[in-house]
């Protein structure tokens, strides 16, 4: 940890001797249960579109193991993390900068639930999405926090993979195999991914800039970051189309797709031209952009709206 941080934890720690216990609600936040809704969601729908049956126990066993995992992900994250996020303003309360929790109790939830999600995974459903799950837990905490967060520009596009994995792992619960249609699950969710942080991460970019994290408007400046957003819009919103080009989502997604495809070009457009407010109205976008896309897809699975 860097003094700064180290400092600003400790500011925030009880007096010596007294003893942390920390409450139910710390643990949870420890899960980032914002995140893991989206998680949980993008992952269902993974498992309503893929084909064949499974039972609807070891339906419900598979997307909690994912969404632990996905809370033990976030959870090695905070432990590892907790040294920046007391410098940033939107992160310090937190239970570890805050002085709510010890790492050594996160670190300890984080591997405990690991442990007990992909075991779950692998006894109850098969090891092939338990294999899935254990390796997007790697790569979110060892490839994205550990190794890649802290040294490049470049570690939201790479470290969106973990991000972007759970509708593979739904689907391989059903199936015990991985498709083609579940890679392109992945590729939306993937490059939604860079557009939709660096639209935050402009209007943040103060706090990452505190932290010393080389966030892209941090290292290559606001008009670079810019540009990349409209890139990134442009090669997601014919991939948002993918599925009903493919057959495996029917005409109202498609409709969707291309309707918010161009309203996402659009805003993107609007970054670029720095317009005022436009980084925020894309961040909120973003969200609406992927809710819609794979609650329509799962819709249409469930109602047999297929054409």
């Amino acid at each position: 940890m860097t003094n700064s941080a180290t400092k600003a934890i400790e500011r925030q720690q009880p007096l010596a001797g007294s003893v942390i216990e920390p409450q139910v609600v710390d643990f949870a936040a420890l899960m980032k249960p914002r995140v893991m809704s989206l998680v949980v969601f993008t992952a269902f729908v993974g498992l309503l579109v893929a084909p064949g049956h499974i039972h609807p126990v070891i339906g419900f066993a598979a997307i909690l193991a994912i969404a632990v995992g996905a809370g033990a992900a976030a959870s090695l994250n905070m432990w590892y993390e907790a040294d920046l996020d007391a410098l940033m303003v939107r992160t310090r309360q937190r239970p570890i900068p805050a002085g709510r929790m010890e790492p050594g109790a996160a670190l300890g939830f984080g591997v405990s639930l690991s442990v007990a999600s992909v075991s779950a995974m692998g006894l109850m459903v098969n090891w092939v999405a338990a294999g899935l799950l254990a390796f997007t837990i790697f790569f979110y905490v060892i490839v994205y926090t550990i190794w890649l967060k802290r040294r490049t520009a470049q570690n939201i596009v790479i470290g969106g993979a973990a991000g972007a994995l759970p509708p593979v792992i739904a689907w391989a619960a059903v199936q015990g195999t991985v498709g083609l249609e579940p890679l392109v699950l992945f590729a939306i969710i993937f490059f939604w991914t860079p557009p939709h942080f660096w639209s935050l991460s402009l209007f943040c970019r103060d706090d990452y800039e505190r932290a010393g994290l080389p966030m892209l408007p941090v290292v290559a400046g606001e008009a670079a970051t810019r540009r990349q957003i409209l890139y990134y819009s442009l090669l997601l919103a014919p991939l948002g189309v993918a599925p009903w080009a493919m057959g495996f989502a029917g005409p109202v997604y498609g409709l969707v797709a291309l309707a918010f495809g161009a309203v996402f070009v659009f805003l993107a457009w609007q970054v670029v031209r720095a317009k005022e407010a436009a980084a925020p109205k894309l961040f909120r976008f973003s969200l609406l952009y992927l809710f819609s896309l794979f609650a329509v897809l799962g819709v249409e699975r469930l109602i047999g709206g297929l054409a």
